[in-house]
């Protein structure tokens, strides 16, 4: 039985930069649920989607870019039903590894295509998906005003685009009148720059900032990252997330839940994103925003770490992100 499972469970909520969305702390990724990662079994996934329902998460974030449309199929599903309960967000502008198309053509039919697989007739949240992957013209042009015109349509309510690179997630917010954006692997063990370069832009601007990918892609796990990920990081920064994972184990912790811990509790952001189809790390994402960090050993993984911290990897198209 989960830990959480006996004692009652209080989920935060906070703005959401200034839409006036009040968001749980601890949202719901659907990379997983789309097969993202690995192959998972359909109950059991969407188990773990309730699971988060049901424990106060309100904030689920999709894309046509997960499992080709698997987890906008998936979570529609979910929400049937429920959709009242949910803030809802998917993307647009990414639907393969290396297939990206930002046009204003190709951008309505994505959502129309979401809408219908999700079972809605608007989305809260609709971002251009990994926008720094492209030259930026293309989202900052035709890209931002299909947005504002399905924004002006009702088939969302707000707007933003996401990606890695903290220089694009300055740029876009500061080019662009944005509601909100995303901004992964940034505020974890291994880095703190979303608090420090895009945190105080983002509130100058009025934008909203969804955090995600606590665990950086998988490095911040047991498991490590899958391999090709693995080389895109590159040697110094893996050795780096080993020695933060052995660290833990030292002390008998997991590096997962220290991980979450950190990321959701000092962030700064509304939410965190955790992206899983399995109902106990629902649980322990949950028990990680309320459990108090343990900051012996978060100074013991720091100092593992090591001068590596803050060391971005040089940007490449992730399969899931």
């Amino acid at each position: 039985m989960s830990r959480l499972l006996r004692y009652e469970v209080t989920m935060e909520y906070r703005e959401l930069g200034q839409t006036g969305l009040r968001v749980s702390v601890v949202g719901y990724g659907t990379a997983p649920l789309g097969d993202g990662f690995a192959v998972n079994d359909e109950q059991a996934a969407l188990q773990s989607a309730y699971r988060a329902l049901d424990l106060g998460i309100n904030f689920v974030d999709s894309s046509p870019y997960y499992g080709n449309r698997l987890a906008e199929e998936r979570l529609g599903k979910v929400l049937r039903g429920r959709r009242d309960e949910v803030i809802v967000a998917t993307k647009a502008g990414r639907y393969g590894h290396t297939e990206f198309d930002f046009s204003a053509d190709r951008t309505r039919r994505s959502i129309e295509e979401s809408l219908r697989l999700l079972g809605t007739d608007y989305v809260d949240i609709l971002q251009l998906h990994d926008v720094d992957w492209v030259d930026l013209e293309g989202p900052l042009g035709e890209g931002y005003e299909e947005l504002i015109r399905l924004r002006d349509a009702g088939l969302c309510r707000f707007i933003g685009m996401t990606g890695y690179a903290t220089a694009m997630t300055q740029r876009v917010i500061t080019e662009r009148d944005l509601d909100v954006t995303l901004s992964f692997a940034h505020c974890t063990l291994l880095d703190d720059c979303l608090a420090t370069e895009v945190l105080p832009l983002a509130k100058q601007r009025g934008v909203g900032v969804i955090n995600a990918s606590a665990v950086a892609l998988g490095l911040l796990t047991e498991g490590g990252p899958l391999p090709y990920l693995a080389s895109g990081f590159g040697e110094e920064i893996c050795a780096a997330a080993r020695r933060a994972v052995d660290a833990c184990r030292d002390h008998g912790a997991d590096i997962s839940f220290l991980a979450n811990q950190y990321s959701i509790q000092r962030s700064g952001c509304a939410t965190t994103l955790i992206g899983t189809a399995k109902e106990r790390h629902v649980d322990s994402a949950v028990r990680a925003a309320e459990e108090p960090i343990d900051e012996e050993l978060l100074a013991a993984v720091l100092d593992a770490i090591g001068s590596v911290r803050g060391r971005h990897w040089t940007p490449w198209p992730p399969q899931m992100s």
